[in-house]
Parts: C-alpha cells; sequence; structure tokens
C-alpha cells in the first residue's frame, strides 16, 4: 500500500457510464421489454442467466420464501431480525407529518406529504449475496408508509442454482410479500414499464452491475431512481492513538468489496501510516477475498500523511468520502468540521461494518465524491410533497397587483388577466 504526501495524492476516479457497446445492450434490451413484456423478460433471462422460466414461475411463492429458514442457520435469523428492528427505530425518527399554515387575511398555504404508491428494489446476485440491502432499501420505504413493495433479484446468485436463501430469508423478515426471479437490464425495464406479470413503479431503489447502472439511466424519467452508485469507498482520518491493526482490517473491509473500491488512510502520523501500510500487507493474505481487495489497494488504495490533522479535514472535505472514519484522540471535536462525507464513523470502535449492517443509518450512502450534494437513503426517498394554496378573497384583492405586476414583467398577460377579471369581479 503507497504511503504518500498530501501535496503528491491525487484519486482519479470517474463515473463509469459504461461503453459504446454495454449502452447500446442496454438501449436494446430496454427497448424490448417495453414492447414485448413478459416474452422479452423470459427471452433475456435464459440468454443471460442461462435460467429458462414460464411467466407463472417469476413470481417467487409464499412457501418457497418459508422453505428458505430450512436453509440458514438461526444465528442470522436471529442477527437479521435485531439489525431489522435498529434500522426500523432509526427511520422512524425521520417521519414527518403534513401541515398546514392560516394565515391572518383568511389564507391557508400548507404542504402535503404522502408516501409513493408502488416502489421497486433491486438486489443483486452477482459476485456475492446482499441480505443487509434488502433491509436498507425496504424498511425505509414501510417506515415512510409505501403500500407495495416489490421485489427483483436475480435467478441464480453468485453462479448458484436459485435464490440465495439468506436474500428470501431478508426478504420475509423485511415484510416482502411481492418478489420476482429476475435480474440485469431486463429487471429494470419491467420495473419501469409493467410486463403482463409485473406492474411498473413508481421508484426503482437497489445497486447492480455496470447493466443495471445503465438501465436506470435509460429508464429515468419514466420512473425516478435512487442514484448512479459508483464503487464503494472508505477514508479513515487518524492520528498516532489509533490502533493500526484495526484501520488495516477497516479498510481492507471496504477493499474486498470490487476491484474498483478505495481505501484511504489519511493521517499526520508517518509512523501509524507505515504501521498501517505494513498491517495491510499481513492481513491481505489471511482474506478469503484477497484478489479483489489486492486489486483495489494496488489501484485506489493510500496512505496520505498530511502536516496536521487540520490539513487532513481539507483533503477529506475534497474526498467527500462515502464512508469516514474518524479514529482519533477527540473524535467528536472534529465531526463538526467535516463537510463532505455519506457517513461518519466516530472513534475506534465504529468500525464502518458496524454501519453497514447494524447500527441502524442506512447503508446506501453517495459515492464517489457525491456526498458534496448528496445524502443517504432516507425516508424522503419514498415520500413525495404536493404544496397546498387556499387564497382568501380578502388576500387576492391585497396583492392581485403585484402578481400582475410580475405576470406582465415576463410577458404573460393571460397569466396577469385571470387574476384582473377577479379583481374586477369582486371590487
Amino acid at each position: 500500500m503507497k504511503v504518500v504526501s498530501a501535496s503528491d495524492f491525487q484519486l482519479n476516479r470517474e463515473n463509469d457510464y459504461g461503453t459504446p457497446e454495454q449502452n447500446e445492450t442496454v438501449k436494446t434490451i430496454v427497448q424490448a421489454v417495453r414492447t414485448e413484456g413478459d416474452a422479452a423478460l423470459l427471452r433475456y433471462t435464459e440468454q443471460l442467466d442461462r435460467i429458462r422460466l414460464t411467466a407463472g414461475q417469476l413470481r417467487v411463492t409464499d412457501e418457497e420464501l418459508q422453505a428458505a429458514y430450512q436453509k440458514v442457520e438461526s444465528p442470522f435469523v436471529e442477527a437479521i431480525r435485531a439489525a431489522a428492528d435498529n434500522i426500523r427505530a432509526f427511520h422512524m425518527k425521520q417521519k414527518r407529518n403534513s401541515w398546514m399554515d392560516v394565515q391572518p387575511d383568511g389564507s391557508i398555504l400548507g404542504q402535503m406529504i404522502r408516501p409513493l404508491k408502488r416502489v421497486g428494489v433491486y438486489v443483486p446476485g452477482g459476485k456475492a449475496a446482499y441480505p443487509s440491502s434488502v433491509l436498507m432499501n425496504v424498511i425505509p420505504a414501510q417506515v415512510a408508509g409505501v403500500p407495495e413493495i416489490v421485489m427483483v433479484t436475480p435467478p441464480s446468485t453468485g453462479g448458484e442454482e436459485g435464490i440465495n436463501p439468506y436474500i428470501l430469508v431478508a426478504a420475509a423478515e423485511a415484510g416482502v410479500t411481492e418478489l420476482y426471479r429476475v435480474g440485469g437490464a431486463q429487471a429494470i425495464a419491467a420495473l419501469a414499464y409493467g410486463t403482463e406479470t409485473l406492474a411498473p413503479v413508481d421508484k426503482i431503489c437497489g445497486p447492480g452491475n455496470i447493466f443495471v447502472a445503465l438501465a436506470k439511466r435509460e429508464v429515468y424519467g419514466a420512473v425516478n431512481i435512487d442514484s448512479l452508485a459508483g464503487p464503494s469507498e472508505i477514508a479513515i482520518l487518524a492520528d498516532d492513538t489509533a490502533e493500526p491493526a484495526y484501520i488495516a482490517a477497516d479498510l481492507l473491509s471496504q477493499a474486498e468489496h470490487d476491484e474498483m473500491a478505495s481505501a484511504i488512510l489519511v493521517t499526520p502520523s508517518r509512523k501509524l501510516g507505515e504501521a498501517v501500510a505494513a498491517e495491510v500487507e499481513k492481513q491481505l493474505e489471511l482474506l478469503p477475498r484477497r484478489d479483489i481487495a489486492r486489486a483495489s489497494i494496488d489501484q485506489y488504495g493510500a496512505v496520505v500523511v498530511t502536516e496536521s490533522l487540520s490539513e487532513g479535514i481539507e483533503l477529506i472535505n475534497r474526498l467527500a468520502p462515502e464512508h469516514l472514519e474518524i479514529v482519533t484522540e477527540e473524535p467528536m471535536s472534529l465531526a463538526g468540521r467535516i463537510e463532505n462525507a455519506g457517513a461518519i464513523f466516530l472513534g475506534p470502535y465504529s468500525s464502518e461494518p458496524v454501519g453497514d449492517y447494524f447500527a441502524g443509518p442506512n447503508h446506501i450512502i453517495p459515492t464517489n465524491g457525491t456526498a458534496r450534494f448528496a445524502s443517504p437513503v432516507d425516508l424522503d426517498d419514498f415520500i413525495k410533497k404536493s404544496s397546498l394554496i387556499y387564497y382568501s378573497r380578502e388576500a387576492l384583492l391585497a396583492n392581485g397587483e403585484q402578481i400582475m405586476e410580475l405576470a406582465r414583467r415576463e410577458g404573460l398577460e393571460g397569466h396577469a388577466r385571470a387574476i384582473a377579471i377577479r379583481l374586477e369581479q369582486e371590487r
């Protein structure tokens, strides 16, 4: 793991918009599903996933969900239930109510907050199974009051036959009752436009590979999407009070996600930096996904040595990392100086996996520097707002001339006359 000074460090990461061939493939799949429905959905499932299904086999049955419990360990069920409770409790604190404000002149202004009607959740099934992603997408939607939550996932997980039972159990524990065995760009198209079997949704959430990301971008506008997520990333701001083994383990916890993940330590202590770099090499040898983690560390990993913690904070704010750990003598005193980070973990015991799986805050967090302007998934992602305007006669008489002035300055005489006709009638 390279050790560099702050002046020599530069993280070059670009958004992956896919190759021309990938984009063309996705456009073709999306258009086919949009026009042919189930026929295209089944054709691409057989072609890309090597699984032949009928339309009647697309939906996962309740019996299959219950049978999955026989294939997982009871400690997993206990853990997923505890995590679900924590996630639900955290998101309950984000609930907001509609409101109205009565003005002295009798006018009423307000805002109506209502849940989306139908949301689609994509759960990937490529390199690994991610039951935690089920909870992080489904539970906020439930708390927001979304009445229809549909989940899609590839018909095989990690190259193994069938949907991973841990995903199925997580779906059952989260309360999913509508689940389909379909993945890839074809699943995104089905969620967006609907087929004979799968009704369309209002919003699509959840991570996926490049074809899923491109398909989400392709259907945006017909439906809403959560984001176009990039590779996972972690930055750790630490001083010489930090334990090198802890820091190395946390860096590797993100590096093992995929080869494009980035793991960066920012510290004013060269001694700590070199100890962490050595510890990374040591721990890498014991990691089951060491080939993936090695590629990530070699391409996008670094120990950045700064002149001070203040310089480190400036660098962190430029990086705007997805995950930020502050492992210093007084982490709380530094948290307020962090302007850009998706999730901030404070202290030596707040390892990033605590948030990924269990603590309660959502682990779907802005990547690729988008924490400068974006936020983690929360209840606002599953609601819509309508403004309420009730104008009284008194208010219109008092403000009508100013409304007309603004309309006419924009060259919209029709707008002005809609007010004028009322003023003439009421005066």
